[in-house]
């Protein structure tokens, strides 16, 4: 592609926003401006140029051979494979890595499976009183940020949710009151109208209370903070709708694992003499539709062991822990190399097979490594927002397709098991 062209409605999957309002524009096959300017997006995008290798044993090989040579591998440890589905897919070669999972008779496993796991448990057992971020923008007059400003990582989620004006909120940000909970390290948005700050040991604690409250067994308590946290449920369980932020995958920082769950109940409680949602932040690069193809394909968003013949389901033991106790032969690295670098020695000592973006830099040794594009930056499909609306990808640059990449690996594997079995 040689000078310039601007490529509108952009979707951006650097977080899990999933803006689709961006203009991109495109110079010698470069990406030089993306706009609106967002942070998190702009390094996303980067401009827009990757590795393209095909590698054997480290050695430069065609793609038919790579492929050929990664079905083999994966065959012969079929039974004792994991499949880990990394972010910067598109849900159509999520589809395809899920395929391979069972052909393979394999574990799979995803990026959210560590970060995500407790919300997703906690839905599980509780249910969930959720929205779209379309119903946030439209309908809230009362949203209560708990323990997260969404401004370092969702940079662009107050301005096209929370400041415009909506069909039930006309005056946009004005009209609304915002509530921010500090707890420990976990800071609240700047410029919201009410701030609350907890120590950690008071966290679950508030949050019974508050859902207490809500329910009409509000107690008066010594302490300022669960108080305060009191008049502030009585004042969401009075709002027309009330919206509860929180970010459902904060990082490395240790949280209390009870936070999800307990928002959770508060949300349900509050659809009692109100309306309300509860909205979980997630990052990016599609890690939202790896949950949601999973579902749809086995019945379970993660830790799905194909080994018995059946979708098996069990959290307790996941495919990345079983990883690091040896329990597989190869493995199978679809998406960008988000394993943790500890796991090095122990991919160093299986047949591994990386196939997605920057597959090539892995930072680990592979038997086979074919780079593809990113989701959205170079190849069209379909990926998922936060809130589980599905988005069309509009990609600006062209790039190997990893869905027809595994694709093909999905037909070299077929043919190999009818070769052995006839």
């Amino acid at each position: 592609m040689t000078g310039a062209s601007r490529v509108e409605h952009v979707t951006c999957l650097g977080c899990g926003c999933g803006c689709d309002d961006l203009s991109v524009t495109v110079s010698d096959g470069r990406i030089t401006e993306v706009t609106p300017v967002c942070p998190v997006g702009r390094a996303w995008f980067g401009d827009g140029s990757i590795p393209l290798e095909t590698q054997r044993s480290g050695q430069s090989a065609s793609l038919d051979e790579a492929v050929g040579e990664a079905a083999a591998l994966l065959v012969e440890a079929r039974g004792q494979v994991l499949v880990y589905i990394g972010p910067d897919l598109t849900s159509q070669a999520q589809r395809q890595a899920v395929a391979l999972a069972d052909l393979l008779a394999a574990t799979v496993d995803s990026a959210t499976s560590t970060t995500a796991a407790e919300g997703l448990l906690a839905v599980q057992r509780r249910g969930r009183a959720g929205a779209t971020l379309g119903e946030v923008r439209n309908r809230a007059d009362i949203l209560l940020f708990w323990g997260v400003d969404p401004a370092p990582r969702y940079p662009r989620f107050m301005a096209r949710y929370v400041d415009p004006a909506g069909t039930h909120a006309p005056e946009g940000r004005r009209g609304r009151t915002l509530i921010g909970v500090g707890v420990g390290s976990d800071s609240s948005p700047k410029g919201v109208d009410l701030t609350l700050t907890l120590d950690p040991s008071e966290e679950i604690t508030a949050l019974s209370l508050m859902r207490a409250s809500v329910q009409g067994y509000a107690r008066e308590q010594t302490s300022p903070g669960l108080t305060q946290a009191i008049a502030i449920a009585n004042r969401l369980a009075k709002a027309r709708y009330a919206v509860l932020v929180h970010d459902a995958e904060p990082g490395d920082e240790p949280r209390n694992s009870l936070r999800v769950e307990a928002l959770i109940a508060l949300a349900q409680a509050l659809n009692g003499p109100s309306r309300a949602a509860l909205i979980s932040l997630r990052a990016g690069g599609n890690r939202v539709g790896v949950e949601t193809v999973l579902t749809w394909q086995t019945g379970y968003p993660f830790s799905v062991d194909y080994s018995r013949g059946h979708p098996h389901y069990d959290p307790a033991e996941r495919g990345v822990a079983r990883l690091g106790a040896d329990r597989f032969r190869a493995a199978l690295l679809v998406g960008a190399p988000a394993l943790d670098g500890s796991l090095s020695g122990t991919l160093a000592r299986m047949s591994t097979v990386a196939i997605g973006p920057r597959a090539s830099q892995a930072p680990f040794a592979t038997r086979v490594a074919i780079d593809t594009g990113v989701a959205g930056i170079h190849e069209a499909g379909t990926a998922y927002r936060m809130d589980e609306v599905p988005l069309q990808l509009r990609p600006p640059l062209d790039g190997r397709s990893a869905t027809e990449v595994l694709h093909a690996l999905v037909g070299a594997v077929r043919a190999r098991l009818g070769r052995s079995r006839s």
